[in-house]
């Protein structure tokens, strides 16, 4: 189908689609700390210090956009412009993401380059206010991490000649078997894609099969599992530590982490808890849902099957006292916390790999050194947990009943642990190099 007429269908549906998602998406941003004032960016209206802000940065160098959509990418997109920054031909970077946890995350990266780097939100993918963006920013080029593929901000910046770049292309096989069955509608916009960086080598034919150009993709590792430019949280671990104390925790305590868990999960890996505490007498358990807003749901199913619980909000409070007797678990309330939190686990699992589908990310507690378990539905991390298995560097279990099991050995076996915990990292050394390579790429082509 000719282009002209897609983009022409898109921004038929476009419009509906999103004042139908309004209500709901807006209640979430507002749950998560996002302000009404910032929709008007998503509209591409941004007020005169910002505007003041990126009009000095383009005086002073050539501008480059990266859109990083929530806390995950913008990691990604972190070690990018850090890599970008160390060398002598670095770009200004205008910085958008989607979400307030990724708005946050980005204004600590911002910090670090004052001047050089300024933080927005993306517009949402409307004509007009994609272009209202591109005429701010003038960027010479658009840089996407993961999946961040809208039509109208592709097809603009493909029309005023600026080089629209893939670093870290992710496509779950979700995505990939709902494009394919769309293969004539996403084409025309993939095809208009500069430069795409993929993970692994079998990705290649996979993003070809959709529109992109074979000369176009490139293999450059994963940036996200790239240990080059990782920073460790210490702050806020040691920040978290502070609160944990406040639990009336003992720092020795060996602590189970459920990592992103997603409905259903946290009441039965809560029981396998209970069952393994019977035999590790001072064991904890730190709860991290995906969604916070569902807390109160999960704190109420945890006392409803006999545990005391305490709330990462509570512990915020100033001036109050280690809890006499310490709770058995602690919820996690909040978000943007989770890689800090890994730090004090002695064992994490990882969540939407039981009961969801797809899997969440175990790179990141691989990277704190933790032995990491995860249930038989990881499809979205396939190639990683390919390599993580092969390495002896995670335990893949078939359901519950195997986790307990499993998890009650690594518990009382911290030889295994530590065991495991080195071939997990050992598992990621193939990714070494893969923000350096995916920065000299993209300063290498013809993007001002």
């Amino acid at each position: 189908m000719p282009r002209f007429l897609i983009l022409l269908l898109y921004n038929l549906l476009y419009p509906p689609a999103l004042l139908l998602m309004a209500p709901g998406a807006l209640r979430k941003m507002r749950a998560r700390g996002g302000r009404w004032s910032d929709f008007r960016q998503r509209l591409g209206f941004f007020g005169d210090e910002l505007r003041k802000n990126i009009a000095g940065l383009r005086s002073r160098r050539r501008v480059w956009w990266i859109h990083a959509v929530s806390v995950g990418e913008i990691g990604i997109a972190a070690k990018l412009v850090r890599e970008l920054r160390s060398r002598d031909d670095a770009p200004g970077i205008v910085l958008s993401t989607t979400t307030p946890t990724g708005l946050a995350e980005a204004q600590k990266l911002a910090a670090e380059f004052p001047g050089e780097v300024c933080v927005i939100y993306n517009p949402l993918d409307l004509w007009f206010s994609v272009r209202r963006c591109l005429d701010l920013i003038t960027p010479g080029r658009l840089v996407l991490v993961e999946a961040e593929v809208w039509p109208n901000l592709v097809f603009a910046a493909h029309r005023r000649g600026i080089e629209v770049s893939l670093v870290n292309a992710r496509l779950s096989p979700r995505s990939e078997r709902r494009y394919g069955r769309a293969r004539c509608l996403v084409s025309p916009v993939f095809s208009m894609l500069s430069a795409v960086f993929v993970p692994e080598p079998e990705d290649i034919a996979r993003w070809e099969a959709l529109g992109v150009p074979r000369d176009r993709i490139a293999c450059s590792g994963s940036i996200k599992y790239d240990t080059a430019g990782q920073r460790e949280p210490l702050e806020q671990v040691a920040q978290l530590g502070a609160l944990l104390d406040k639990t009336g925790w003992s720092r020795g305590d060996p602590v189970v982490l459920a990592a992103s868990t997603h409905a259903g999960e946290e009441t039965a890996i809560a029981k396998i808890f209970i069952h393994l505490r019977s035999t590790i007498s001072a064991l904890r358990l730190i709860m991290v849902p995906r969604h916070a807003e569902r807390a109160v749901k999960i704190e109420a199913e945890l006392r409803d099957i006999g545990l005391s619980v305490a709330r990462r909000s509570a512990l915020d409070r100033p001036h109050s006292a280690p809890r006499i007797p310490p709770p058995d678990a602690l919820l996690v309330d909040a978000t943007g916390e989770l890689r800090a939190w890994q730090h004090h686990a002695t064992a994490v699992v990882v969540g939407k790999s039981f009961l969801g589908s797809g899997g969440q990310n175990p790179a990141e507690a691989v990277m704190a050194g933790r032995p990491v378990l995860f249930g038989p539905h990881m499809e979205n991390f396939a190639p990683l947990v390919r390599q993580l298995l092969a390495a002896g560097g995670a335990v893949q279990v078939a359901d519950f009943a195997e986790l307990e099991r499993r998890l009650g050995d690594i518990l009382r076996n911290p030889a295994e642990a530590a065991r495991l915990a080195q071939a997990g990292s050992g598992a990621l050394r193939a990714h070494e190099g893969a923000t350096a390579r995916s920065a000299a790429a993209l300063l290498g082509g013809t993007g001002k």
